[in-house]
């Protein structure tokens, strides 16, 4: 198990950094090389204020004067050691920006992915030991919380708590209790295929024949759900938060648009508007990090959880 795993996670963590290999020359080719000379495009803007040899010195940078394979190896090169460029707005390292508003965008990933977590297991709990008439209400709930928009639930949460209960204040958005509203906000829709994911996994496992004979022998319901059934229920559910990664970074940048809170959402705004390609690269970049150390992880994780994955046919998968 312990040679045939670590094949299994070598191979995994190769195909990983393939993967942000190839995503990172996707986004250099679409941000950079097929819109046109974007930075140079930017940097002669007339309201940007620099002299023709700040252009010069910037151009030489970003090797904007050489071929395109070039410019490829000197920004892929810059990425792997950590150096993300300047940005062509503020002239602050891209490093810094970004350094700078992610600690707020982790706090409210976090945040809304622990509370999705919550809002699953208690619908999916109540799902399959509630009454019949509520349990099937709460089976309809993740269908629901697909339906309605992130910016609704914003929006209602800060107009239904902030405006009329006072619960917090929209001018002090990083603050606990404006960060917690934010999380819901967020995780309302991650929690809805979770819910499904351990409604599904519960009544496949409550069939079973361990839990028939489990309940045979007076086994509680709730001993079963906790010491039986929510292991292999929650297998499916790990692939699934890694897939969720994304939804959770997309849903953050709306999030803090509608709350006003300073994250990479407001960097990504203000990159769009004054067209930063630099910052932008980095956001989508860095991004792209996250996404896939997130489903190496769920990978790594899920032979550990469940002994009948084959690592050894997995590695040569």
């Amino acid at each position: 198990m312990t040679s045939g795993y670590g094949r299994f996670a070598l191979a995994r963590a190769g195909q990983a950094a393939v993967v942000v290999l190839l995503a990172y020359v996707l986004t250099f080719l679409v941000t950079s090389v097929l819109p046109g000379d974007a930075i140079s495009n930017s940097l002669r803007d007339p309201q940007s204020g620099l002299s023709e040899a700040d252009i010069q010195r910037i151009v030489a940078y970003y090797g904007l004067d050489q071929p395109v394979p070039v410019q490829l190896a000197l920004s892929l090169g810059r990425f792997l050691t950590g150096e993300l460029g300047l940005s062509l707005q503020s002239s602050l390292p891209v490093a810094r920006i970004v350094g700078d508003a992610l600690p707020s965008t982790l706090a409210l990933a976090a945040s809304a992915l622990a509370l999705a977590l919550v809002f699953a297991v208690a619908i999916a709990y109540g799902a399959h030991y509630a009454p019949r008439r509520w349990a099937g209400l709460l089976r309809s709930v993740p269908s629901f919380f697909l339906s309605v928009p992130n910016f609704v639930i914003g929006l209602v949460l800060i107009e239904f708590f902030a405006f009329r209960l006072h619960s917090f204040t929209t001018t002090d958005p990083n603050s606990a209790t404006a960060t917690v509203f934010a999380a819901i906000t967020l995780a309302i829709p991650v929690s809805a295929p979770l819910a499904e994911v351990l409604i599904a996994g519960l009544d496949h496992e409550s069939r079973q024949e361990y839990a028939l004979v489990a309940r045979s022998r007076g086994l509680a319901e709730a001993q079963l759900f906790a010491r039986h059934l929510v292991k292999p229920s929650a297998l499916p559910s790990v692939a699934m938060i890694a897939l969720l990664v994304g939804e959770l970074l997309g849903g953050s940048v709306i999030t803090e648009t509608i709350f006003g809170r300073d994250g990479i959402g407001t960097v990504v705004q203000k990159a769009v508007t004054g067209e930063d390609q630099p910052v932008l690269q980095a956001v989508v970049s860095l991004s792209a990090v996250v996404f896939v150390a997130v489903n190496l992880a769920a990978d790594l994780l899920t032979p550990l959880l469940d002994p009948r994955v084959n690592v050894t046919e997995a590695a040569n998968a």
